[in-house]
């Protein structure tokens, strides 16, 4: 059995996967604003270090983080605070538990992105730019040029590209340390439910096209986020998992992409980053 960390553990996916490792025996150190073994607030540099100090003082070993934490992008909501808690949030609590993932020896990380990626048109490609950049000063600037709607997204496709790029890289899976994605797409939970209540975007809660006929619910998305924690999904690291009842597969028949979105310009010093890794892997290859 093992010990995981999962932040925004007091509601919707969160609480789900908090309830189904729980159920399998595992030990679960929860993170949340209220109502979890640790309180933090996760928008500000000094939450996210309180939050850390917390859950080490539990867990000297951690099998694996999931960070659930987020803010939706609805009408009113302060775009920057999105991308504080939703992409900056969410790393300070990964990096800064990652010897913690190391002394497991086995571990896994599993972030929340989300199908807005590829569904949602028209998202703002500077502020995820500016989060693969870790400049939080720069995407939040970004994010306040337009509507929070417009940020949600960019900071879960940081997330998804961050999970791509780093996971490969001797500091994670060097250290037995795998990283990946999901992708969720419309789930009942109560961020979905502001969603159907706000004033402009409530219209948008249910336009999308879902082979199942149905919105999702967070037991789902928690067993595929399990399943990425455990052995069985030993081969997957840099994955990016959908689970969307099939709205990415009816929009997108042939791979997922972004609509009217622009290029995500990540900066030379990022790009030779990973081509060192890729040279390194092809050279241990040979």
């Amino acid at each position: 059995m093992g010990t995981f960390v999962v932040s925004g553990a007091a509601s919707g996916i969160g609480a789900a996967t908090t309830a189904l490792l729980r159920e399998r025996g595992h030990e679960v150190v929860t993170v949340d604003l209220r109502d979890a073994d640790v309180t933090a607030d996760l928008s500000t540099a000094r939450g996210r270090a309180e939050a850390v100090a917390a859950v080490r003082e539990k867990a000297p070993a951690v099998h694996g983080v999931v960070p659930c934490a987020g803010i939706a992008g609805l009408t009113g909501v302060d775009p920057a605070l999105v991308v504080s808690v939703n992409y900056f949030g969410a790393l300070a609590l990964v990096r800064g538990l990652r010897a913690e993932l190391a002394a497991a020896g086995n571990s896994s990380v599993v972030l929340l992105s989300s199908n807005s990626v590829t569904c949602q048109p028209g998202w703002n490609a500077d502020v995820a730019a500016a989060c693969l950049r870790d400049d939080e000063e720069g995407a939040r600037r970004a994010a306040e040029s337009a509507d929070a709607v417009a940020a949600y997204p960019a900071t879960k496709a940081a997330l998804a590209y961050w999970a791509r790029g780093e996971s490969v890289k001797e500091e994670w899976i060097g250290a037995g340390i795998r990283l990946n994605a999901i992708a969720p797409g419309m789930i009942a939970t109560p961020m979905t439910d502001g969603l159907r209540k706000d004033p402009k975007l409530g219209v948008f809660a249910d336009a999308y096209p879902s082979a199942l006929g149905r919105p999702g619910r967070p037991e789902e998305v928690a067993e595929a986020i399990v399943f990425l924690l455990s052995d069985a999904s030993s081969l997957l690291v840099g994955s990016v998992l959908f689970a969307d009842g099939g709205t990415d597969a009816i929009l997108h028949p042939t791979k997922p992409e972004g609509m009217q979105v622009g290029k995500i310009a990540v900066g030379l010093m990022h790009r030779a980053s990973a081509a060192a890794t890729r040279v390194r892997a092809l050279r241990g290859k040979g």
